[in-house]
């Protein structure tokens, strides 16, 4: 098998040291697209831009504003003098929240009767809707707390009642970077792989090389394999420097073991490179091979739990989502770098991948024999 697999390998990393811009595209871009989407595809809320009406014009209203601005989840760049032209800002976007203090605020406090604040949302983006409406709970429950401190004199925290604690483990700063890194990484391997293996066969065809290789004593197997293991070689490349840019320039830590995500990382490439083969044997042109690869991995991200949790999507869809190796590879590298666990922890998504790659390595094998029949 040796002898005749060790051609097909000779062949495609000669084709692939011709190409100097496709194997720069293979080393660059899995880079260039961490720092972007890095950076782009982030839910932390800082400094939103706010509108403020202060109807009551106090020492305590001035207090209040002060203090959601020194949250640093609010910027507040507009004073308003109505809440007309607060909600008119609010309606064509140029603020994304309203603090509405009405008059009559200072005197409700200074008299000891409970003082209402307004917090006008914009919830167009839920998830940015949902991280403010939190903050902003937040931000008028310890502003609130320190003006019964001040007017009493005494110790809120020392009255008793229930103290409810929440420790948040293995990303305690709330990061979305810690949380959307390691995606990133499963991502872009996953894109990486499933274009440039989805071409390399087709590329064969259209130039007529496909004949030649048929004509060989080659099985269609060791054609697979000998096509696939340069592929494999480049993308742990890939996934080596994008795993020093998540860890030197996005600071997300890798707690587990090196050895075990990059031994994960290698059987989840199994399951994308058979997927690039199997588009291969579909396509007729580089250029469908591109849209299917496009095709397919699209609705997998989102399947995969990528973007939402796959507990809201409907039981339909979560069921489709267990074909979906991204959905395994996501549990399995994020539990590495942030938990920093062992096998033991993520055993279930480890046999999914350990079955689902060489099935579709060998389902690829046959559909691209029976393509050359």
């Amino acid at each position: 098998m040796t002898s005749r697999l060790w051609p097909i390998l000779r062949k495609e990393f000669i084709h692939i040291l011709r190409d100097p811009r496709a194997l720069a595209v293979m080393i660059l871009i899995p880079v260039v697209q961490l720092i972007l989407l890095g950076y782009a595809a982030t839910t932390d809320v800082r400094h939103l831009v706010t509108g403020v009406y202060d109807a009551d014009h106090s020492e305590q209203s001035r207090a209040l504003i002060e203090a959601y601005r020194a949250s640093e989840y609010f910027s507040m760049d507009y004073l308003v003098g109505s809440e007309r032209e607060l909600a008119g800002l609010l309606d064509n976007g140029r603020v994304r929240a309203g603090l509405v203090v009405r008059s009559g605020y200072g005197n409700d406090l200074l008299k000891g009767r409970p003082a209402q604040v307004l917090v006008l949302i914009d919830g167009s983006d839920p998830a940015v809707a949902n991280t403010v409406f939190a903050a902003s709970q937040s931000v008028g429950q310890a502003h609130g707390a320190q003006v019964i401190q001040q007017r009493l004199g005494i110790d809120v925290a020392s009255l008793g009642g229930v103290d409810v604690r929440p420790r948040v483990l293995y990303n305690p700063e709330l990061r979305s970077s810690n949380y959307m890194i390691p995606g990133l990484i499963g991502l872009i391997l996953q894109f990486l792989t499933v274009l440039f293996t989805a071409q390399s066969i087709v590329r064969e065809r259209e130039t007529g090389t496909i004949e030649q290789l048929v004509v060989t004593p080659i099985r269609p197997l060791e054609l697979v394999v000998g096509k696939v293991l340069p592929y494999t070689l480049v993308a742990m490349i890939a996934l080596i420097e994008i795993l020093l840019f998540g860890v030197f320039w996005f600071q997300v830590p890798v707690r587990g073991s090196l050895l075990l995500l990059i031994g994960c990382s290698v059987l989840f490439l199994l399951t994308t490179l058979g997927q690039g083969i199997l588009i291969s044997t579909v396509a007729r042109s580089q250029q469908e091979a591109i849209l299917l690869t496009f095709l397919i991995s699209l609705p997998g991200i989102f399947l995969a739990g990528f973007f939402f949790p796959l507990e809201a999507m409907p039981v339909p869809l979560q069921i489709v989502s267990y074909v979906v190796p991204l959905r395994y590879m996501l549990i399995i590298i994020r539990a590495i770098m942030l938990k920093g666990v062992g096998v033991e922890a993520f055993s279930e998504q480890l046999t999914a991948l350990a079955i689902l790659g060489p099935l579709l390595m060998f389902m690829a094998a046959r559909r691209f024999r029976k393509s050359l029949e």
